[in-house]
Formats: C-alpha cells, structure tokens, sequence
C-alpha cells in the first residue's frame, strides 16, 4: 500500500515508518518536526534510495496543504500520529492540543473525504478515560471525563473519526496507549531523569510524590500490534486499549532504575510532594488489554523491563 504517516518523523511515528518499510509498504512522512528530525538519520539507506519513502515538512492542520497532500499522492491508508504529545506543554497552552491534535485530525479527515481514501489508524490515548482509579477500564467504559486539553482533544478527535467512519465508509482503527517508551524517545520521565542526572548526579527531584504509578509500554511491542491489526482494515471502526501485562511501574521505581543503570550511587531523591506531577497528570489507572490479547498479539516486555530497556537506549544515543 501506499500509506501517509502524519507525525512520521517523531518518536513513535518513525519507528512504525521502520515496520511499514520492512513489510515493503511505499510511505509519505508528513512532519512540521517539533520533535522529528528532518534528516531522518535512523532510516535505512536502502530505504531511502528505493524511491519508496517521501518526506513532507508541512502544518497539517492547514486544509489546503493536506489537500495537496492527498492531491499529489494516491493515499490508501492514512496512519495518524501527529499531535501535540507533551502534556505539560499543552497544559500550559490550550491552543496546543486544539491545533496539533483536533484540528489536524478533522483536517485528515476532510483530505480522506474528498480523495476517496478509506482507511485510518488512530494513536489515541490513555487520558481519553480521565481518572477511573477504582475500576478496570474496558473499551466500552463510558462517561469518559479527560482532566488534561491532550485527553480532551484525543478523544473529541476520536468521536471525529466515528462520525467520518459513520458519514463516509471509512474503516479505522484507534489504539488507546498509556506511557510508551524506547529508543529515540524526546521527552518524559525516563528522558527526564536521566538529563537531571547527567547535570547533578548527587540529587533527583522528583515531581508528585513518586507513588504514582502506570504502565510503560515499549515502542516496538506497539509497533508490532499496529503493523498487525491494520494489515487488513475491516469496516467500520475497532478500539482498542494496549498496554503491558501485570503491574505499571512507580515514579520512585523509575528512579532508581535509572540510576541502577547509570551506575550512580547515594543519589538523593527530593520530591516536590503531591499526588501527581502536574494538573492533567492521572496518577494511577488499571487497563483491560483482554480485548488486544486475544487477537494473538502479546507485549514482550513487562513495564519494568521496557523502562530498564528505555534507559539503556537513550543512554547509548547519547554517547
């Protein structure tokens, strides 16, 4: 297939580029490269020179680029990574998530409407759930109550979809993820700590109280669930919650992984107290994934295992 990848150039979008190349799919990367890099350095050169992958530099949320877009390129499926995905940031500027993340979507959607293109994946989120701490959440959960602009854009986003599914026979498939975590990644706690600790090895501080706790789920076990379950789009709209088997990983935990494997010792954890890290934050939630599990697929690494990995990774890059 012929598939566009908005957001491509970021840190989950370029590793499904990987996948999509690998399983010899043509790609169409459109980026405005908030987190991505334009040089693409990871990308295989053989990909490269195969004439099968095309990068954009664009603002998808402006209709007459996207337009252009799906103009210049016969689109079969369209995988829809691009949004705003710092929550602090967007915390702090509404207008973040509303552009990146619900304008861009309704702007894709529009280009698929008008260009006959009928297939989309969605990247949505955990936060579309709001805090449900007592209940198990399943995909059919309702009164869905997001505390952060990125969950309320990801979900308004995703009633877009079922609308446009609806309207004009689309087919489409949303994933719902928590934390994901591995190698190129940008921002987060893991990359956090670990920058902190390069510049003062002696003290952490840690935001919230560091009981938090959430699963981590590591890029290439998402990877490989998207690149199964959109490798025949069936009609209509299928959601599903994704994430790691058993218990998330704490904060504290996340700390003291990192510094385990950083080799530090006596290092001083200080917390700015509180039950979370920032208003937006949901401290704690407990995934259903029977749904994700019973279409074979399964995570290969617990979340302690994808933080421990994630470490190693962002270490190694550094270097």
């Amino acid at each position: 297939m012929k598939i566009l990848v908005t957001g491509g150039a970021g840190f989950i979008g370029s590793h499904l580029i990987d996948r999509l190349l690998e399983d010899g799919h043509e790609v169409i990367c459109a980026d405005k490269l908030v987190f991505g890099d334009k040089s693409i350095p990871h990308l295989d050169r053989r990909f490269l020179e195969s004439g099968r992958f095309k990068l954009y530099e664009m603002e998808l949320a402006e209709q007459k680029n996207t337009d252009k877009l799906f103009f210049e390129n016969k689109i079969d499926a369209v995988y829809h990574m691009a949004a705003n995905s710092d929550i602090r940031k967007g915390g702090e500027e509404p207008s973040i998530d509303f552009n990146d993340t619900f304008l861009t979507t309704r702007v894709i959607l529009e280009g698929m409407r008008k260009f006959d293109v009928k297939n989309i994946f969605f990247a949505s989120t955990s936060a579309v759930y709001g805090e449900m701490p007592y209940m198990e959440l399943t995909e059919l959960a309702g009164g869905l109550k997001p505390v952060s602009y990125y969950g309320g854009a990801k979900l308004a986003s995703e009633a877009l979809i079922s609308s446009y599914v609806s309207m004009c026979n689309m087919n489409a498939v949303i994933f719902r993820f928590p934390n994901v975590i591995g190698p190129r990644l940008t921002h987060g706690v893991v990359f956090d700590f670990i920058n902190k600790l390069q510049k003062n090895p002696r003290v952490l501080e840690i935001l919230g109280d560091g009981k938090q706790c959430k699963p981590y789920l590591y890029v290439l076990d998402l990877v490989e669930a998207i690149a199964k379950l959109t490798k025949e789009f069936k009609p209509g709209e299928e959601i599903y919650n994704i994430s790691v088997k058993g218990e998330g990983t704490t904060v504290t935990h996340i700390a003291e992984i990192v510094v385990d494997v950083m080799g530090l010792k006596s290092v001083k954890f200080k917390y700015t107290g509180g039950d979370r890290g920032w208003k937006g934050d949901v401290p704690q939630f407990q995934y259903d994934i029977s749904k994700i599990l019973s279409t074979g697929w399964k995570p290969e690494n617990t979340s302690d295992e994808a933080v421990r990995q994630t470490v190693i990774d962002v270490l190694g890059a550094m270097r």
